[in-house]
């Protein structure tokens, strides 16, 4: 199994997405259809990070000086331009003194949600990510692509990526970050989805971000996708709605329905941009430490933040992940009971779910003085145990709760296909479980059980005959 693995301790973005993935062996030269279809162009060049070479990869406006349509120094194919970011030609300008802070003098990070107003005005639209910092290049610098084009809404902007000439799995990946997006912004500002304008994220850097980073997880063929905790740093920025703690609002809608966590600092900036936590919300799966693998490649993605300390970089790795199962990061909670009821026992399903088990069995046993009772195994992220351990203590009045630590199991990769059941003229819809394995091999199939049954109730078959329709329905369809 081929896996990426990404080093999210000192943030993401956009940017840092790309670089990282070119820096690990992706090839430049898939960027094109995003430059055929905006009026950017990409210039990936190398900078130093504290001492560590990093790629760093800018979306240019496609007439930059009115020269090279593809900007100064951006050669056809996409060679990378070794530089320092002390030199004249860095047009991002980094220098390398540092201020109290530990950021450097006049400088600012260079991700790609920024205030412009000076080019289009105050918006009354304007969202949380159009962060007010400033920046070390002259703003009216024609060559950054930051901004520039339509305020597009969700709708708008993926028809654009599907009048791409990408791959149709490009086109599902980057419409469907698009769509992390929007909802998260949606939901801040009490927005419908269709309605709500992405302005910087909707703006033409953004999509050749989002659309890149696709292509170029295409171009490396990985089959999985991890990160450890992310980064988000700390303090306040500047939005348009006022000063907001870091992270932002939109980063915490995202990170709350994503599969990975996220950790405050180590650094008082902003380290985790809406762009970046929706990629990975979309990508990645959440793991606490480096999986087991053997590195094929590796490479650092830089940011735009200079710090004395800690280099902005983000760190991506590629290699051979050996199983043909996903490893899980897990703990397991236990505890016995004597004096539960039936229907305390028969909620804890729900309840525990509600809460963020992963996994509940209840096992029927013998306690002390040979009093009936029963134990309570519940499977949890490590993140949530806590929470799930508290919920078991409230729901069952245990005053005792272990817990097993982090460890692992090995799932399946599990996706959800509708059957769709013709029954005496008239369809029906059934909710089929796939299991997988990392290569993509089907080991199983099972129909979900309450949409069986309604179809039953519905129709009169028996339960067992929709599930068997259902389950070939889909066998049928996926061997199509």
């Amino acid at each position: 199994m081929r896996l990426l693995a990404f080093d999210g301790r000192m943030g993401a973005s956009g940017d840092m997405l790309l670089g990282a993935l070119v820096a690990a062996g992706a090839d430049p030269s898939v960027l094109s259809p995003v430059e055929d279809a905006l009026d950017v162009t990409y210039r990936v060049h190398e900078v130093d990070k504290n001492g560590i070479l990093a790629t760093k990869v800018d979306v240019l406006l496609a007439e930059a000086d009115g020269g090279d349509p593809r900007g100064e120094g951006h050669a056809d194919d996409h060679r990378h331009q070794p530089e320092t970011e002390d030199g004249d030609d860095d047009e991002h300008g980094e220098g390398d003194g540092d201020d109290e802070g530990g950021v450097d003098a006049g400088h600012s990070h260079q991700h790609q949600y920024r205030r412009h107003d000076h080019a289009r005005g105050e918006s009354a639209h304007s969202h949380d990510h159009d962060h007010a910092h400033s920046h070390d290049h002259d703003h009216d610098d024609p060559t950054h692509a930051e901004g520039h084009g339509p305020h597009r809404t969700y709708p708008e902007v993926v028809d654009l990526v599907e009048s791409m000439d990408v791959p149709a799995g490009v086109v599902a990946d980057a419409t469907a970050i698009f769509r992390v997006l929007g909802e998260a912004e949606a939901e801040v500002h009490g927005t419908a989805l269709d309605a709500t304008h992405f302005h910087e994220v909707g703006a033409d850097d953004a999509i050749a971000d989002v659309v890149g980073v696709c292509l170029l997880l295409n171009d490396l063929g990985v089959d999985r996708v991890v990160t450890g905790p992310v980064a988000v740093g700390g303090g306040e920025a500047e939005m348009s709605h006022g000063t907001y703690p870091v992270p932002a609002p939109a980063v915490v809608n995202i990170a709350a329905a994503a599969d990975w966590s996220v950790r405050g600092g180590p650094i008082e900036a902003e380290l985790l941009t809406p762009t970046g936590a929706a990629i990975l919300a979309h990508l990645a799966e959440g793991v606490e430490t480096l999986p087991s693998m053997s590195v094929e490649s590796s490479g650092y993605g830089a940011g735009g933040w200079d710090f004395s300390d800690h280099p902005n970089v983000l760190r991506a790795v590629v290699g051979d992940g050996g199983s043909r199962l996903v490893r899980d990061e897990i703990s397991v909670l236990e505890t016995n009971l004597d004096d539960a009821t039936p229907e305390v026992l028969g909620g804890l399903q729900e309840t525990l779910k509600d809460a963020g088990a992963r996994d509940v069995t209840i096992v029927p046993t013998t306690m002390k003085k040979s009093r009936p009772g029963h134990l309570v195994k519940v499977v949890v992220k490590p993140e949530d145990a806590e929470r799930v351990a508290y919920r078991l203590a409230v729901e069952t009045g245990t005053l005792g709760i272990r817990e097993h630590g982090a460890g692992h199991r090995w799932t399946a990769r599990r996706e959800f296909e509708t059957a769709t059941l013709d029954v005496d003229g008239d369809d029906y819809e059934v909710s089929v479980k796939v299991g997988s394995d990392a290569d993509g091999v089907v080991y199983d199939r099972s129909a979900e059980y309450d949409d069986a049954l309604a179809v039953a109730n519905e129709t009169g078959l028996p339960v067992r005959e929709v599930m068997r329709r259902a389950v070939d329905a889909v066998a049928s369809d996926d061997n199509e």
